[in-house]
């Protein structure tokens, strides 16, 4: 096995998740098995228990752990779906030494940073390479070189690099930043992090110059020379209208990144896959001309001080992309914070779509609930995502059949009708304040209701070659007109709809369009006589990928398109 390493320096947020994607959709495309990793610094043993604001949006794989959003990158660049043993974390490696120590696996010894901390960060990478068959697996190590809680990652690739020289190589990224008052692109603080970087032992095979605009050849000098670096070792990665512009930009005529990769790693491309189904997308994406649909996105974690973020949500801002590109229509998306609108500062007049995506808690909550209520009056399409079902059903049972102050027991423990409440198995997780990685995770089978917009979303779009929603891959099963739709999607949620109140939802219109196989879950619902009105007790943005958009955001946005 080959590996590449993808560190970063000046600054968090450059980038090295889209590198790390890019250089895996390359070298995939050169015909070799990838194995793209995230290693996260924190303590924490997974994401699920990190707040949106700290750690952007939480993704969840087909078989349950909650990850950093840069493996939702990885699977959409790669069309793939990953595994648990592609997201790593400090909580991980400790938690297992520790395990360890405790069941005397060590034999006596005392246990130290090294060998065993870095035994076991290799171990790992191994692993992830390991479970996919790889032949290249590429690590992405989280944060910026020269912090404190990483410095034992790099150590350990240090060592790995010093055991097999010619099968790791690293790559850095690194910000030439532009300051207004000079007018120039300033190298330093990019060397700054190369000399870092060289302090503990390690020395960049590759650097990534990230930048606004593309590094000019006296930069490219400057930084090569103090850098110790080959020029044609380092590539530009300036700012681009779309992430899914940067595979081109590292495969244009002046850079070949992935054939540079391959040299330093004494492999040759095995085959060369034509780009021309993503470079039309990436056109597509890029279009000014495209008509535009505004998209209202009502949720709640969008401030972090001063500042407002997508990232909590980027995998249905992706999701809306995809859909957009394969309908030729651009989904603007316009962020209402929910609390807004509970305050009257917000509206949703002009809106033609609405979105409410996950969230937790009761905050914001009454300004869900107006917003399900305006789509379903005035009929707006709506599109209600795991905690945006739920509020869709809550409001339908306070204003359609008169149930006042019908509420989740997540808001209200006490409220007397619980149109949402935990699951049963989860009621003693939530009395031992067991939280992280308990609730229901990953990938679930979902049965289909004949004759609904459900279903005719799925068959209208979902037959997609190797498309993550079905399982098995049976082309034959999932076409079939006779038979009921079995779909696999993905689940992040502790709370479910409360089947006491299934009968007197359906007498009014109210459509429960997916079950569980056995019947007892809730996993979608829909409105009669509504354009399109579709709450899902899953996560589909989950699963969207560039070249296989997801046939509910595709549905959604062909609605949002009927004047």
């Amino acid at each position: 096995m080959k590996y590449i390493i993808v560190s970063g320096g000046v600054v968090s947020g450059l980038g090295k998740g889209i590198v790390t994607a890019s250089l895996s959709f390359l070298l995939k495309s050169r015909g070799y098995k990838v194995a793209p990793t995230k290693i996260d610094m924190y303590l924490n043993v997974d994401a699920g228990t990190i707040r949106p604001q700290e750690h952007g949006e939480v993704f969840v794989t087909h078989d349950g752990i909650e990850t950093d959003e840069d493996l939702g990158h990885y699977e959409r660049f790669i069309n793939e779906n990953l595994s648990r043993a592609s997201y790593i974390t400090t909580g991980q490696v400790y938690q297992e030494v520790i395990r360890r120590e405790r069941t005397f696996q060590y034999k006596g010894e005392d246990v130290e940073a090294i060998p065993h901390l870095t035994d076991e960060i290799t171990r790992r990478i191994n692993l992830s390479g390991e479970t996919r068959n790889a032949d290249i697996t590429l690590v992405e190590l989280g944060g910026t070189v020269g912090e404190y809680q990483n410095g034992i990652f790099f150590e350990a690739t240090r060592i790995m690099k010093l055991k097999n020289p010619k099968d790791l190589i690293h790559v850095h990224v690194t910000y030439l930043p532009v300051l207004a008052n000079v007018g120039e692109l300033k190298s330093k603080p990019a060397q700054t992090s190369v000399h870092i970087l060289n302090g503990m032992g390690i020395h960049p095979d590759i650097i990534v110059a990230r930048s606004e605009n593309p590094i000019d050849d006296r930069r490219l000098e400057r930084l090569a020379l103090f850098c110790n670096i080959e020029p044609e070792k380092i590539f530009s990665a300036p700012d681009v209208p779309s992430i899914y512009e940067v595979p081109l930009v590292f495969h244009c005529r002046e850079q070949h990144l992935a054939t540079t990769c391959l040299k330093l790693l004494h492999l040759k491309t095995k085959s060369h896959r034509t780009l021309d189904p993503w470079k039309s997308m990436v056109k597509n994406v890029k279009s000014r001309r495209l008509p535009e649909v505004r998209i209202a996105m009502v949720g709640k974690y969008f401030a972090t001080g001063e500042y407002k973020l997508s990232d909590s949500y980027v995998s249905v801002i992706e999701s809306l992309k995809h859909a957009g590109c394969f309908l030729n229509v651009k989904a603007k998306v316009e962020w209402v914070d929910s609390e807004d609108l509970e305050n009257a500062k917000s509206t949703l007049n002009g809106y033609d779509g609405i979105i409410v995506p996950q969230g937790w808690g009761s905050r914001g909550i009454e300004g869900k609930l107006m917003a399900s209520k305006y789509a379903r009056e005035n009929n707006i399409p709506y599109l209600g995502l795991c905690f945006g079902m739920q509020m869709a059903s809550i409001e339908f049972a306070r204003n359609v059949l008169g149930l006042k102050n019908a509420n989740t027991t997540e808001a209200n423990p006490k409220t007397k009708h619980p149109i949402i409440c935990a699951m049963p198995d989860q009621e003693k997780y939530l009395s031992t304040h067991q939280y992280g990685g308990t609730i229901r995770l990953g990938a679930w089978p979902c049965i289909i209701k004949r004759g609904t917009l459900l279903e005719k979303s799925y068959r209208n779009y979902g037959k997609v070659k190797d498309a993550p929603w079905f399982i098995p891959r049976n082309p034959t099963s999932k076409v079939s007109s006779t038979k009921s739709l079995i779909i696999y999607e993905r689940h992040r949620h502790r709370y479910e709809f409360n089947n006491k109140f299934k009968s007197s939802f359906e007498k009014k219109g109210f459509v429960i369009s997916g079950t569980s196989p056995d019947g007892k879950l809730v996993e979608a619902i829909e409105l009669d006589n509504h354009k399109f009105f579709v709450g899902t007790q899953f996560h589909p943005e989950y699963i969207s990928r560039p070249l296989a958009p997801h046939p509910l955001f595709i549905s959604f946005l062909k609605a949002t398109m009927i004047k």
